[in-house]
């Protein structure tokens, strides 16, 4: 067929008219088109670059408009399967639309027209072509990259149009430029181009030899200043004085020879850097970088092993001397210890304690480190949003160092430290850095044995570090880090661990620390259990430390230290009337129910209030809730609307009456379905106008038939329905497994009913 060629897709290829280029095909596709063009199309050929060179399958619409005919001049199978084969440049043409081979859909071919050359002015195109020899002389005698060939090759050329592409085909062009020089078909206007591009590369030729006489004038000067350094050595030596860079470098050879180090690539690039600083002049401003990046790399613990406790025994009785309860975490480090004992390259567990602040997590990591003897560094990463900060800056930067980790085994001294990594749930990934993803480098036993730091470029051996992180909500930490964790729930504690805890580990640490003797105070049980439930409302144990505290230095005050019975008027005297009153007071209406609800404190019980007027059926929600817990709203509405018969209201007009629900303690954001049947019992207690006994509370997710799903957080839940006094709770059957993780005073103090159908819980309540 007339005008139409077989298209070959090359990347970064362009040819021109008269330019002969080989190229080498190794794939079957452009090997076929290769036969085709050769068979069927007289050796004709046309070759396309996409106009984006990123992209890895580009469409008709990427590909150029105007591009050069080819002719297959030869072609040779290579003993590697690819095929070499030689192109020469025809003619400029136009594309005129594409379509593809009626045997093969994978060849693409192509129609065009031949672009004809323009008439132009024969004494503007001689002084062009006549300018154009004598820079292209100039380019060849300054440009040693450039054969002397191509003079030969231009010299009795007269036509422009020839003369331009052979030119441009030399040229070293970028490729958007080059494509410039095939859509224009006016030599003159391709002369003129060239002209400019000939100056601008004289001129870059120009700077490049400037910069190549300076940079061999200070070879020169620097090896003067080598072979003068030398001899000024051997002349301190006869003399027996040295000046202070020389004690420098003796110094660090010394700290070198003593360092504890097989790797020998670190160990000759330390030594380079040390001849480097020899070399240097001391007025130079890298002489700063090279001591600091000397002073760190000396000073790594790169072989350097703190002697672990290996007594079980002994490191059982070291947790439970600064910690109450906690079983879970302590067996899992008697577990790592024990195993480690019978095999030397165990790898440590990444160890992930998740629960409310002040529950103990940072504390029991540090005495996690001193039981087994191992040193302790803290890092935390909450609001962190600059991976940098964990792997360190480039040495290029100005006051660059490496990043935390580094830091971490620098002051330890050791390459086994405890490293914790404190609120993780907090790091903020955004446009600035993603510091979950080095995090993976970090803490990932298959390749933190090999991680590098950006500032130390070599690689540091981390799988000797026992990780341990924390985080108040597991629900907030990035989803492949959570993968390589083992969570460890810290729960909240309840009244009675309080009071323990407050006696056995608070108050005698309380005591040392102001110089007290152990027995001159005492705190009646009545007096603590009035300062937990009235003076502190988190489910930690921070605040009650500091009010403890501030009744011991109020005692102080009063010179009142000796044999004092601390009851809870005085405890009212000193601290004031009370801050918190119980939950259960004057919440007994129709409407109102006790919810619970986990927050990043721990178990709490909320109330839920509704109340109906008149209106047009519509409802209002309240109280910072977040889109799950409002779509639940509707969920507990319709499972209501659908079962008004059931629940006798069925001469109730709810198409009349518009619904306001109310979630108080309004401070918290609310979110996730288990407030369903909560919502659900206060709409029905509205309806039916009966009161709900405030010691009962529930939590559990409804559907729309009615049935109560499995929800999180029943330990937490449980434990914030007994500090609040509450005696009976409703929970999903689903739920039964996670009992056994509930403290047995609470289990022994609630009663617990399990359900499946709402209609189990509305016979119990309204029948």
């Amino acid at each position: 067929m007339k005008n139409i060629l077989p298209v070959l897709i090359l990347k970064n290829l362009l040819i021109l008219p008269n330019q002969e280029v080989k190229i080498e095909l190794n794939n079957e596709l452009s090997k076929n088109i290769i036969n085709i063009a050769k068979d069927k199309y007289k050796s004709e050929i046309i070759i396309l670059s996409p106009k984006d060179q990123i992209e890895e399958i580009p469409d008709v619409e990427d590909l150029p408009q105007s591009f050069v005919v080819a002719k297959i001049k030869s072609f040779i199978s290579l003993p590697n399967e690819n095929l070499r084969v030689t192109l020469r440049g025809l003619f400029r043409a136009k594309q005129d639309g594409f379509t593809t081979d009626s045997f093969n859909h994978n060849i693409l071919k192509c129609k065009y027209k031949k672009l004809e050359i323009p008439e132009y002015k024969k004494e503007e195109a001689l002084a062009i072509k006549r300018k154009l020899n004598t820079l292209v002389k100039r380019y060849v005698n300054n440009a040693s990259n450039v054969s002397n060939s191509i003079l030969g090759l231009i010299k009795d050329i007269s036509d422009l149009n020839k003369l331009t592409d052979i030119i441009a085909s030399f040229m070293p062009l970028e490729f958007e430029r080059k494509f410039i020089y095939i859509e224009e078909i006016n030599p003159v206007n391709r002369g003129i181009a060239l002209l400019d591009d000939l100056h601008f590369e004289l001129e870059v030729l120009k700077l490049d030899k400037k910069l190549e006489d300076k940079l061999r004038i200070r070879l020169e000067n620097n090896q003067k200043e080598f072979i003068l350094t030398e001899k000024l050595h051997e002349i301190e030596e006869e003399l027996g004085t040295e000046n202070l860079k020389t004690k420098e470098v003796k110094n660090y050879l010394n700290k070198l020879n003593n360092l504890n180090i097989t790797d020998e690539i670190i160990i000759d690039k330390i030594k380079n850097e040390i001849k480097k600083f020899e070399l240097m002049s001391e007025s130079s401003p890298e002489v700063t970088n090279i001591t600091n990046y000397l002073d760190w790399m000396l000073n790594l613990p790169w072989n350097k092993h703190a002697k672990e406790e290996k007594d079980l025994k002994i490191i059982r009785k070291n947790l439970d001397k600064t910690h109450y309860g906690m079983d879970n975490i302590k067996d899992k480090i008697i577990e790592y210890i024990a195993a480690k004992n019978r095999s030397e390259n165990l790898s440590a567990p990444i160890i992930c304690l998740v629960g409310p602040p002040g529950t103990g997590k940072t504390s029991i990591a540090k005495s996690i480190s001193k039981s087994l003897n191992r040193e302790y560094f803290k890092i935390s990463v909450g609001g962190l949003n600059d991976s940098s900060v964990l792997n360190g800056h480039r040495r290029t930067y100005l006051g660059a160092n490496p990043g935390k980790i580094i830091e971490a085994l620098k002051r330890t001294n050791t390459n086994n430290p405890v490293i914790l990594i404190d609120e993780v749930d907090k790091m903020v990934n955004d446009h600035r850095g993603n510091p979950s993803s080095v995090l993976l480098d970090i803490l990932d036993k298959k390749q933190n044995k090999n991680f590098v730091d950006n500032y130390i470029e070599e690689k540091v051996d981390l799988s000797h570090i026992l990780f341990i992180l924390t985080a108040n909500n597991k629900n907030n930490i990035p989803y492949e880090l959570l993968d390589r964790l083992e969570i460890i729930e810290i729960s909240s504690y309840t009244t009675l661990e309080k009071e323990k805890i407050a006696t056995k580990y608070i108050l005698p640490k309380i005591y040392k620390e102001h110089n007290i003797a152990p027995k001159s105070i005492k705190f009646s049980e009545k007096a603590l259990n009035d300062i937990i439930i009235h003076y502190t409302y988190d489910s930690g144990l921070r605040e009650l430390k500091r009010i403890l505290t501030e009744i011991i230095r109020k005692l102080i005050i009063m010179d009142n230290i000796n044999n004092v019975n601390i009851t809870s008027k005085i405890v009212q005297k000193i601290l004031g009337p009370f801050k918190y009153e119980n939950i259960l007071i004057n919440n007994n209406k129709p409407g109102t129910i006790n919810s619970l609800a986990v927050t990043n404190s721990g178990g709490i019980v909320t109330q839920i209030e509704s109340v109906f007027y008149e209106g047009k059926g519509n409802f209002k929600i309240t109280g910072m809730l977040e889109k799950v817990m409002s779509e639940s709203v509707y969920v507990c509405v319709s499972y209501i609307r659908s079962n008004l018969k059931y629940f006798g209201i069925n001469n109730f007009n709810l198409n009349e009456m518009d619904i306001h629900i109310h979630f108080l303690d309004a401070s918290t954001k609310k979110d996730g379905p288990s407030a369903g049947i909560s919502i659900t019992t206060s709409l029905l207690s509205l309806a039916l106008q009966k009161e709900i006994n405030n010691k009962i509370c529930m939590t559990g997710e409804v559907t729309l038939n009615g049935n109560i799903k499995k929800i999180g957080g029943i330990k937490e839940k449980l434990i914030g329905a007994y500090n609040n006094g509450m005696d009976t709770v409703f929970i999903p059957k689903e739920n039964h497994l996670d009992l056994q993780y509930v403290p047995k005073e609470v289990l022994k103090k609630l009663k617990i009913i399990e359900v499946t159908n709402y209609k189990e819980i509305y016979n119990k309540l309204f029948n």
